[in-house]
């Protein structure tokens, strides 16, 4: 992270991060992994559902809430994993090899089909680990996806956060990266009126690695040219995009992923590409709604073979 980032001032308010004496819940804290923990499940029952984060951050605080309300309300297993090349996994990995290293995670920890929810570069993995692997995937939940299903925008994508990581490089440039996008989490908390635990989050993306962020999306563009959404499974799932004019190229690409698999694209007034931050409840309620129909697809398909 920018050495000038980690020494400014939290910009989005005064809160502090709860720690235990500070009388911190359980939904303060969001679901953080012991210490050394590669793959941890939290609950003990229900469908497993495996949380993929945006960018190459980890997936400890990225969800605010949403491990507490999954767990509470319907019931489920939600794995918290950083895939090589992201988080904490000081493992290397690629992008082109994400949802092959998902797939041995699971199998080595012997757990699945999954509920997939991802948000921006992890809705991308996502929708790859249910094209390259859909015996794993029994629903998903796509929160703005990378555009994994066009080879123009995910060049776009690409080209711009590559220049961004090596602008940021630069000292000075780095601390104005990190400056506006704490200006722009600033706005977004006080036009949204999020919570404590959302600003904490948001202030968490905007000191992100940005050399990170460009080595993990690398690659986006050539599997986008060869992702074919025909093979994607159809499962109990949720595209969400955010607000934005319906002819925008991110937005089509969302429109066909959602009639790939065979539900209508939701999109709520004012979210932004951080929908999980800015719509958290309305997230919270559309994962419910998949995992509860996944649940269900799972016990038909049980029943009937």
């Amino acid at each position: 992270m920018p050495d000038e980032a980690l020494s400014t001032p939290d910009p989005l308010g005064p809160t502090a991060a709860p720690t235990p004496d500070s009388g911190a819940s359980q939904s303060d804290t969001y679901g953080q992994r012991p210490d050394g923990a590669e793959f941890q499940v939290i609950g003990t029952g229900g469908p497993a559902v495996l949380l993929l984060p945006g960018g190459a951050e980890s997936v400890d605080g990225f969800f605010p809430g949403l491990v507490e309300g999954l767990t509470a309300v319907p019931g489920c297993r939600v794995i918290l994993h950083d895939r090589p090349g992201t988080g904490a996994n000081t493992t290397a990995g690629t992008l082109a090899g994400a949802s092959d290293a998902l797939h041995a995670a699971l199998r080595r920890h012997e757990i699945g089909p999954v509920v997939v929810i991802g948000q921006s570069l992890g809705g991308a993995v996502a929708a790859l680990l249910a094209h390259d692997h859909p015996e794993d995937v029994i629903g998903l939940v796509l929160l703005d996806p990378s555009a994994v299903n066009d080879v123009a925008f995910a060049k776009k994508t690409e080209q711009g956060v590559r220049r961004l990581a090596k602008l940021s490089r630069i000292p000075i440039v780095r601390g104005l990266i990190a400056a506006q996008l704490t200006s722009i989490g600033r706005r977004m908390a006080k036009d949204h009126g999020l919570r404590p635990e959302i600003r904490l989050a948001l202030f968490k993306n905007a000191t992100a690695d940005l050399g990170m962020t460009s080595r993990a999306a690398a690659g986006l563009a050539d599997i986008a040219a060869t992702f074919d959404e025909t093979r994607l499974p159809r499962v109990p799932a949720a595209v969400v995009t955010a607000d934005r004019e319906p002819g925008a190229p991110i937005r089509q690409a969302h429109a066909r992923l959602a009639t790939a698999l065979d539900v209508p694209l939701l999109q709520w007034p004012d979210s932004t590409h951080s929908v999980h931050l800015t719509h958290p409840d309305e997230v919270l309620d559309t994962c419910r709604i998949v995992i509860r129909d996944a649940a269900a697809f799972m016990e038909d398909r049980a029943n009937n073979g």
